[in-house]
């Protein structure tokens, strides 16, 4: 019979402990977490850094998963459960909205889009699968900054860049807004990030009723928001697509 590969092991321990529990793990606790030492543990981890497969944050020292893990291809994301539970949901949102659909993530102080369904007519567009977007700005973002304590840090300490005249980036603003989103349940982004573009959001909530994704209708600013005010119906529709998705993930009802 043939040997395990100790070091391979040793890695995918590292990635299965890094998947789970805590968003981020600093050195200490993932060689006592494996019963390994600082120096092994150490030189595994700047090889998966390496590569793409773990990424560590500048200012804490810590570590978590790398986007190179999503950006595998969609043999990865299949499996992924959140976009997995998604997917019928997500493309009878599109189809009910007339809009592009986009499920996003936290990852890396921004949000990372893990699937995205087309707007349903002949128009050219591009898959944005693997694309960030910023966290203070977007719909995604804000409604994962207003629900998940780590996104609220990330997008409270990070520098919040002005895209367009109406981006909210004071402190006191930003935090005011966030508290209006939590009593709302949904986050808008009205030309915020992209001239002449709008979107709605709503959060995804898995077993632990703790926050895990967005998902989000974006189309042209008349179209979703006719005369600055968006459409009442697309701001029920995305949040009741939310909803399906977190039952799904054993959320039960909000």
């Amino acid at each position: 019979m043939a040997k395990n590969i100790q070091s391979l092991e040793r890695a995918a321990a590292m990635l299965r402990l890094l998947a789970g529990g805590e968003r981020r793990l600093g050195l200490s606790d993932i060689a006592s977490s494996l019963g390994l030492a600082k120096g092994t543990a150490h030189g595994i981890l700047r090889t998966l850094q390496l590569e793409g497969f773990v990424e560590q944050d500048a200012t804490s020292g810590r570590y978590q998963l790398g986007a190179e893990l999503l950006r595998l291809g969609n043999s990865y994301l299949d499996v992924h459960e959140l976009r997995a539970r998604a997917l019928v949901w997500t493309d009878d949102l599109a189809r009910s909205s007339g809009e592009s659909v986009h499920l996003g993530v936290l990852h890396q102080h921004g949000v990372l889009i893990v699937h995205h369904v087309f707007r349903p007519d002949d128009s050219r567009q591009v898959l944005e699968v693997g694309a960030m977007q910023p966290l203070h700005s977007t719909a995604l973002g804000k409604v994962l900054s207003a629900f998940d304590p780590v996104a609220h840090s990330e997008a409270m300490e990070a520098e919040r860049r002005s895209f367009t005249g109406r981006t909210v980036t004071a402190a006191d603003e930003f935090e005011a807004m966030l508290d209006l989103i939590r009593a709302q349940g949904w986050a808008a982004d009205a030309e915020e990030t992209w001239e002449g573009v709008a979107a709605v959001s709503a959060p995804v909530h898995d077993r632990r009723r703790m926050p895990v994704g967005a998902v989000a209708v974006t189309g042209a600013v008349e179209r979703v928001a006719p005369g600055g005010v968006l459409r009442p119906e697309l701001i029920a529709a995305v949040r009741d697509c939310a909803r399906a998705v977190s039952r799904d993930l054993g959320a039960g009802r909000f």
